[in-house]
């Protein structure tokens, strides 16, 4: 491996992609372009480590090490048995092949699995005498195989777990959100540090807890390993140690800061603290168990960012229809000057809300389509007229 540009791509949560190009930008990426469900980029290998460590938007960064045309399986295996892998990782390093396709044309995709197992090992037969083991549950290295009507793109995925599995988290809630995801929440409402943020709706607190550690700049990759560890020559052996310092050294001790957290059940809140605690950032975070219906703004102003209850989580249309108006004369008269973005997968709740939405923007919560409703809160005027909705 050299300090040439290489090709890139970070999958992330559909409807982030403009967010995500901001932020590989910011880190030094290159060259970046705008795919469903994620960004491509180049760089070296100093900023794809640089992705990994700070990114709070992207899923994985995946390298990208072939491309072409294909017509059969028998395509796919020549070309990938024709890859250096030897030169990029040892034989000794478990392995796991994920496929996907989008108008693939072949009949089995767990065929064509195979076949790239297959060129892998026969490489490395070759070359050592030996092959690699295959491992579908904790592997040293995965490769990612995507197939559309003509094309293929091979992968090998530089970060191992996913960037949005933090460290662990022991008390994940009933609905919770994964952590990119709620980092592009933040985003899409324009939250920056020092902003007052409220999650009226807490749940198990990740949304707070991806706040609090933007107010320290800590980096979400500290205190994990990445499968770039595992390639050869190993990129990190110069610049990996200095990055890692680098971000330590820009964090902050943990300190009382204008985030709060409400929610109605004792329970959800009884995990919030305990993910708070467990993060270090129990003293960063107010937590108070109130129904949003009695409650107040923590402050004059600021911005309310919430994974909104919707569907089953709150009971049958009946009580929807209850409960959004009387959420809505909340905002509008104990909320006046805060700006709320709230989620939700009920793309009829602004109306039974009756406050005027500013914007709707398509977010994905795993396969689930929301959209985040971003509301002024002006006391006594931006309610809309119920018959023109």
């Amino acid at each position: 491996m050299t300090s040439s540009l290489e090709t890139f791509y970070c999958p992330c949560p559909r409807g982030l992609e403009n967010a995500l190009m901001d932020e590989l930008s910011l880190l030094g990426a290159t060259q970046i372009s705008a795919r469903e469900s994620g960004a491509g980029f180049q760089g070296d290998w100093t900023v794809a480590m640089r992705v990994n460590l700070e990114s709070r938007l992207a899923s994985r960064v995946l390298w990208q090490v072939a491309e072409g045309h294909y017509h059969s399986e028998q395509d796919l295996y020549q070309q990938a048995r024709a890859l250096p892998w030897s030169d990029w990782f040892d034989v000794k390093r478990t392995l796991k092949i994920d496929t996907r396709a989008h108008h693939c044309p072949l009949r089995s995709l767990d065929f064509v699995t195979l076949r790239i197992k297959d060129a892998v090992c026969d490489h490395f037969r070759d070359k050592t005498g030996e092959r690699p083991s295959i491992d579908t549950r904790e592997p040293d290295l995965r490769l990612h195989l995507f197939l559309s009507a003509e094309r293929f793109h091979l992968s090998l995925d530089t970060s191992g777990d996913a960037l949005f599995k933090r460290g662990e988290r022991p008390a994940p809630g009933e609905a919770p959100i994964k952590r990119n995801l709620a980092a592009g929440l933040l985003a899409l409402a324009g939250w920056k540090p020092g902003i007052p943020l409220l999650d009226a709706f807490c749940g198990s607190g990740t949304v707070l807890i991806e706040a609090a550690e933007q107010c320290l700049n800590q980096a979400p990759g500290l205190g994990r390993t990445f499968a770039f560890q595992h390639l050869k020559p190993c990129p990190t052996a110069a610049c990996w140690p200095a990055l890692e310092q680098a971000a330590r050294q820009r964090q902050r001790a943990p300190e009382p800061l204008p985030l709060w957290g409400y929610d109605i059940k004792g329970d959800a809140l009884e995990r919030a603290r305990l993910n708070l605690k467990t993060a270090g950032l129990e003293s960063c975070v107010t937590l108070k168990q109130v129904n949003m219906l009695e409650s107040t703004a923590p402050a004059t102003s600021g911005l309310m960012v919430s994974n909104l209850p919707y569907g089953v989580r709150l009971g049958e249309q009946a009580e929807l229809e209850r409960f959004y108006p009387q959420l809505g004369n909340v905002l509008k008269q104990r909320y006046s000057n805060w700006t709320a973005c709230l989620l939700s997968a009920d793309m009829g709740f602004p109306k039974l809300l009756r406050l005027k939405v500013e914007k709707r923007t398509p977010v994905y919560n795993g396969a689930l389509e929301c959209r985040l409703f971003r509301i002024p809160l002006v006391s006594g005027s931006n309610r809309n007229n119920p018959a023109t909705l």
